[in-house]
């Protein structure tokens, strides 16, 4: 038993060296995660925060301005434009400087004067629809407290049903929130699986697999001794996410450290497995990063990263049911914003659990038949 955890140890060593012997690999490994979450902290953000827009005013009243200052007030819409001429609606959409033009009636002032209904017409550029969308919610909420204020200001009875929303988990509902964590899942198992595919495949074209055939390695020595290190370095990677997500962004964290840990090694031990799958079957690196690629790239997009699994078409979730950055992210979101313990992880886990026992599985009856 010492003797093969020494073995162990000793490739474990080798293939530490072998990656990070080289500076500008060691930046990137490193560097990758704090990067890509600033990258995406910053500037893959649904949120707005500047909404160009322009005001086609027809009534030009104190009621209408009191709109258009709910829209200049909010601290989102910024008029770039006074219109004069229905023309110039388009033109400016179309050149792409508003995302949102609000024309006001003629007799607007008069007709909220008599109790009727005002209509307020709002043109927005639907080239985006999630941008498009989002605008407009906002444009409702600033009408909506216009509304509210008239009527207080007149001596009008409220609405009959008022919303009261509340968001939970991120009372801004900011995107990062959601985003910034599940990139912890997202990161950490692009280079796991990266480090894992090449490690074989790095063996084969170096010339050295062959030499792997005459030690006293058993086909399980090798596997540990590939698998721990790039587990090792998603360890750290993870940490460097979580700790940009903590001390930069500044987004709470709700849970439990040890449960988010073992949550994201039994995820990495998957995504190793699929890994360490993908190098037995490639016979050069250039091979192995291809079938890397191949096989991130739809677990990225299908893992509810950007789009929510529950959107899919059902025989699209039903594929999903194998991706184990599914159940990480997924994992990931309740630990770090609902604080969430291991008894209401087991939907996570055990998927996770099967994943990796399959892949590994699979892996290791690949290099006992090739060392055999």
């Amino acid at each position: 038993m010492v003797a093969s955890l020494l073995r162990v140890m000793a490739l474990i060593r080798k293939e530490l060296l072998a990656v990070l012997k080289d500076a500008r690999t060691r930046n990137m490994l490193l560097l990758q995660p704090v990067l890509q979450c600033l990258l995406f902290g910053y500037a893959a953000t649904l949120d707005l925060s500047n909404v160009p827009y322009a005001a086609f005013d027809r009534d030009r009243s104190t009621a209408s301005s009191a709109l258009l200052a709910k829209l200049d007030g909010s601290g989102v819409f910024h008029r770039i434009a006074n219109l004069t001429d229905a023309a110039d609606m388009q033109r400016l959409i179309d050149a792409q400087k508003v995302l949102v033009v609000i024309q006001i009636d003629p007799n607007f002032q008069r007709q909220l004067s008599v109790g009727e209904d005002a209509a307020v017409q709002v043109i927005a550029d639907g080239r985006n629809s999630n941008t498009a969308g989002a605008a407009l919610g906002y444009v409702n909420a600033a009408v909506e407290s216009f509304n509210a204020d008239w009527r207080g200001d007149h001596g009008l009875p409220p609405p009959p049903v008022q919303v009261n929303a509340r968001a939970w988990y991120n009372a801004n509902l900011e995107t990062r929130w959601n985003l910034i964590p599940a990139l912890v899942g997202t990161i950490t198992m692009m280079s796991t699986m990266m480090l894992a595919a090449l490690s074989v495949a790095r063996e084969r074209e170096e010339g050295t697999f062959d030499q792997l055939l005459v030690t006293p390695f058993t086909p399980v020595e090798i596997m540990a001794g590939k698998a721990i290190p790039a587990m090792l370095i998603g360890v750290v990677q993870a940490t460097n996410a979580l700790l940009v997500a903590q001390f930069w962004f500044r987004i709470p964290f709700a849970g439990s450290y040890v449960t988010l840990y073992v949550g994201l090694i039994l995820f990495l031990l998957a995504a190793v497995g699929i890994g360490l799958f993908v190098s037995s079957i490639a016979a050069t690196m250039q091979q192995a990063m291809l079938y890397a690629f191949v096989t991130i790239m739809p677990f990225a997009l299908l893992s509810g990263l950007t789009t929510p699994i529950s959107s899919m078409p059902p025989i699209i979730q039903d594929f999903t049911l194998i991706n184990p950055l599914r159940y990480a992210i997924d994992l990931v979101h309740r630990v770090y914003l609902e604080g969430a313990g291991l008894d209401r992880l087991v939907p996570d886990l055990w998927p996770m659990a099967i994943i990796a026992a399959v892949t590994l599985g699979a892996a290791a009856w690949m290099f006992r038949n090739r060392l055999e």
